[in-house]
């Protein structure tokens, strides 16, 4: 289906709030921006932590908050699929013992103390390498999102403020 099928489907309130969204000035490369930074710590591998994120992000920056938020709930699945990965990731960069690695039947068996400490370690880990997967991600996507935007007739006027 092309995106003219896609666009017949999407009733016309909710086409009128997203031109209303995207004529509100915002030029096409802070808009991709918003995105990218939107979709980058949508994915951070904490459950939870992103949606506060991206709004203080959106309210210290002045970024647009239903953008950063919008791109942030894309997000979500890929947040949940990248877990495992950024943490292997970040076990493998800071040398890790894999002898040692922590399998999730093994936190049975460990007290509950022990068992937070675990998951902090592995939290850590999985956030090193979130943080360094996210940056080149954000500078590749707002890149790739400013040039489709300035397509976009509705968003091009804003160019000026770019």
């Amino acid at each position: 289906m092309g995106l003219g099928g896609m666009m017949r489907k999407i009733p016309d309130a909710t086409k009128r709030s997203a031109i209303f969204w995207l004529r509100q000035g915002i030029s096409p490369r802070r808009l991709a921006l918003t995105l990218a930074l939107g979709f980058a710590i949508g994915c951070i591998p904490v459950v939870g932590i992103p949606t506060v994120l991206c709004s203080a992000l959106a309210l210290a920056l002045r970024l647009n908050l239903p953008a950063i938020q919008a791109a942030n709930y894309v997000a979500m699945p890929f947040q949940l699929a990248l877990i495992v990965p950024f943490v292997r990731l970040g076990r493998w960069l800071v040398s890790a013992d894999p002898a040692r690695a922590l399998e999730p039947a093994a936190l049975l068996h460990f007290p509950s103390p022990h068992i937070a400490a675990r998951v902090g370690i592995l939290t850590g880990q999985a956030l090193l390498a979130w943080l360094l997967v996210a940056a080149p991600v954000v500078f590749v996507l707002t890149a790739a999102l400013t040039r489709m935007l300035r397509r976009i007739s509705s968003i091009a006027a804003a160019n000026a403020a770019d």
